[in-house]
């Protein structure tokens, strides 16, 4: 998994983090220091470090696969945004009851992004 995946993770999932999980998970992923830097930021091995972050994110992933909320959440947008393209195309039609049914589901589509 990549660091973009990870802090997805990490936003859905965070609160489940201990407090040492999670300054090292933001230090690691959000501000981009290395085990070293974080190490001695926390006063702690860089065994420790290796170790709480390990944890953080066996269990970010361990939740993601129980629960699939981010996944399905990736899907949910990627079919609002082929929604909004399509209404988008049909917005124009000459056909007036096409053209304000593209607006409703346009106007719909959007309240699913937010």
């Amino acid at each position: 998994m990549d660091a973009l995946e990870m802090t997805l993770l990490f936003d859905y999932y965070g609160d489940l983090l201990t407090e040492r999980q999670s300054l090292c998970f933001d230090m690691r992923y959000n501000q981009d220091l290395s085990l070293a830097e974080i190490a001695e930021e926390l006063n702690i091995s860089r065994q420790g470090v290796h170790d709480n972050l390990s944890r953080a994110e066996a269990l970010l992933r361990n939740m993601e696969e129980k629960t699939g909320c981010v996944s399905r959440d990736l899907a949910c947008r990627k079919a609002a945004k082929t929604i909004l393209d399509a209404a988008a195309k049909l917005k124009d039609h000459p056909d007036a009851a096409v053209s304000g049914l593209a607006e409703q589901i346009i106007s719909a589509a959007q309240g699913l992004e937010e």
